[in-house]
């Protein structure tokens, strides 16, 4: 396996039940990873770095000869689209799980497999794909193209080395960040120039080719819900497309696969615009991120299929023969924080709760409780993929399997992901690719608790600290005497228990008098009456003002989460006596790192003059970049990093007089 994580740990599961032995690959970050522990066995190729590990072909072919491998399957992103890789392989007496280097040289690119659609008489989108990519010829041809349009790496994929441009004058520095980002991502930083087409649809179909002279395609799915490039919502069957348009680029993709003897797995991409007007996007030429969607509603194993076919099998099924039962939806629960504008986290897994597999709920994951996020690779945690018989069924077990996830540690985007699926233009199935950009303030959780999730954190932390002082009570002399239990109780009257809670940047107070169940919970000037309050499990059910409520509360040590069905909100809890408001915090001219991570770029000197929003630095985690701006109008007083260097979140990067 040429490859490290989830995509690591789901080829093994199959080889597993095939009775094929594995081999890992990892770096030094990974010497614990879970495919590392999975695989049968595993060599140790490099550093931390892709660069130094699972983009150096020559030590994964090194590792595969001496452990006497027959095979190497590359997964997805690193290697997998790398021409010269896949002749490597070939050349060393192993086979290639996927393409030819010559179908790949004609696919894999993204100009080259353009200019291929586009003679082969397939729609395409207006652009640029020459050699020449020199700032001058790149700045011209943009001009002559017309704004808004994308930068997109040419050996890219994953949303990686993509940038919209709407101006000239931002064209020079956005082609450098995305040529910066391929390089890092991809080790080529060649791009390709197309026109921005409005409000389109991303819709992608999975073709499969065997060396026997068969190509067939498993249908479409949709990804249409992204963030800046990035997949966060995948489902099949698309909701937006007809039998006709479905059947036309099927076919379509089919084509394009036999026009260049492809072989394996492929998957054809197209953005379809409001009126279904279709254009090819790209040609990935291995497995995506996505494809258990596929395998879901179809019932069949793309990674069985891929192997077979390697080993020179005729593709299980005919086209005829290939069926759609049901709808799947998948999502990607991240290591990051989509209130800090998804920064990219990094961190031990100290708690991981996700949903148990079943028949309508499939887990792909490459880390368990305990394991750590690093800042080197994709912070993706797993992928949930839930199916049912219609897509109001699949997007309902999609809901319930989400309330069950929790993760403590990195943050994640659990909450961003429970929103996504409750919100309109998802149920409707009329999302574009641009709305999540375009509407993002729709999908951030409400800024302040409403009184109900405050009522019931409060009733949540009194019942656990009478279980908690009834646990403590066995241990005492007496474990019988009313006396034994802390519980605020009081002669004539029910005590008073303070309580303080922390929700993002603020503190807030409450006190409960009452016991047992009973409570009337203060906060500020407004008392409100609670009875028949039950902590049963993680299952809490009160009566708030007569109003019957039940919400699952999760605790991991001083941090309690609530949900209602819909909505999460996690609070820390505060000892009263150390209770400091946290908002407000002046950092003054302090400009520190907002992650973990490398600094590629350091555009600010001492004594330069800046502006508001002037970027400074440039870093980049998990393979992303991300600019560090002055806050303020100043001049730079000193800068404490410099390119190349690694640091950890809230290192100080810039100060300003």
């Amino acid at each position: 396996m040429a490859n490290r994580g989830e995509i690591a740990c789901r080829v093994i599961r199959t080889c597993r039940r095939l009775g094929i032995r594995t081999v890992a690959v990892y770096s030094d970050a990974d010497a614990d990873a879970q495919h590392v522990r999975q695989a049968d066995e595993a060599v140790l190729i490099g550093g931390p770095r892709p660069a130094d590990s699972y983009l150096r072909g020559d030590a994964i072919i090194e590792a595969a000869t001496k452990t006497g491998a027959q095979a190497i399957h590359p997964g997805y992103g690193f290697l997998s689209e790398n021409a010269d890789f896949a002749d490597a392989v070939a050349a060393a007496g192993m086979v290639f799980i996927g393409p030819s280097g010559a179908s790949m040289r004609k696919m894999g690119s993204k100009a080259g497999a353009k200019d291929l659609m586009d003679a082969a008489g397939v729609p395409v989108v207006p652009g640029y794909t020459g050699e020449d990519q020199s700032p001058n010829t790149l700045s011209r041809e943009a001009a002559r193209i017309g704004f808004p349009l994308m930068i997109k790496a040419a050996h890219g994929g994953g949303g990686k080395g993509m940038r919209i441009v709407h101006g000239l004058e931002d064209f020079i520095a956005q082609l450098e960040s995305c040529q910066r980002e391929a390089a890092n991502a991809f080790g080529r930083d060649r791009v390709l120039l197309e026109r921005y087409v409005q409000s389109p649809r991303h819709i992608e179909i999975q073709v499969f080719a065997d060396a026997h002279g068969h190509t067939l395609h498993l249908n479409e799915r949709e990804c249409s819900a992204q963030r800046r490039y990035q997949k966060v919502l995948e489902e099949s069957p698309s909701p937006f497309l007809t039998p006709a348009l479905r059947a036309a680029m099927g076919d379509a993709a089919v084509k394009a696969a036999q026009a260049i003897d492809y072989v394996n797995a492929g998957t054809v991409e197209f953005i379809v615009d409001p009126d279904g007007q279709f254009y090819f996007m790209e040609i990935n030429t291995r497995l995506q991120v996505e494809h258990p969607v596929t395998e879901f509603v179809t019932g069949q194993d793309l990674v069985e299929w891929q192997l077979r076919v390697a080993a020179g099998e005729p593709l299980p099924l005919a086209q005829d023969a290939i069926a759609q039962h049901g709808h799947a939806i998948e999502v990607r629960l991240y290591a990051e924080d989509p209130e800090a504008g998804f920064l990219p986290g990094s961190g031990r897994l100290e708690k991981l709760v996700l949903p148990a597999p079943s028949t309508q709920v499939r887990l792909d994951a490459g880390v368990i409780e305990g394991d750590t996020v690093t800042i080197f690779y994709d912070p993706m945690i797993a992928k949930l993929i839930v199916w049912g018989a219609d897509r109001t069924e699949a997007l309902a077990g999609l809901r319930a399997a989400l309330a069950e996830c929790e993760i403590v540690g990195p943050k994640s985007n659990i909450g961003f992901l429970e929103r996504l699926v409750r919100h309109p233009a998802v149920v409707d199935g009329r999302i574009d690719t641009g709305y999540l950009d375009r509407h993002l303030d729709e999908f951030m959780p409400a800024a302040d608790l409403d009184v109900s999730q405050q009522v019931a954190i409060a009733v949540a932390a009194l019942l656990q600290q009478e279980a908690d002082a009834r646990q403590h009570a066995t241990h005492s002399p007496d474990p019988g005497s009313p006396w034994a239990v802390g519980d605020g109780w009081r002669l004539g009257h029910a005590g008073a228990r303070p309580l303080a809670f922390q929700h993002r940047d603020e503190t807030w107070d409450a006190s409960g008098h009452g016991h047992a169940g009973t409570y009337r919970i203060r906060m500020g000037a407004s008392t409100y009456q609670v009875e028949g309050a039950t902590l049963t499990g993680d299952l809490l059910g009160l009566r708030i003002q007569g109003e019957a409520r039940r919400f699952r509360v999760l605790r991991h040590g001083t941090r309690l989460t609530l949900h209602d069905g819909e909505r999460r909100a996690t609070v820390e809890t505060v000892p009263v006596y150390r209770r400091v408001a946290a908002a407000g915090v002046e950092t003054g001219g302090r400009i520190v790192a907002p992650m973990p991570g490398r600094v590629v770029l350091v555009k600010a000197q001492q004594g330069d003059t800046v502006k508001a929003g002037q970027e400074l630095l440039v870093m980049e985690a998990m393979k992303m970049e991300l600019a560090v701006k002055a806050p303020r109008d100043g001049v730079v007083a000193e800068v404490r990093a410099s390119a190349g260097d690694f640091i950890e979140a809230d290192t100080l990067l810039v100060t300003l007089e």
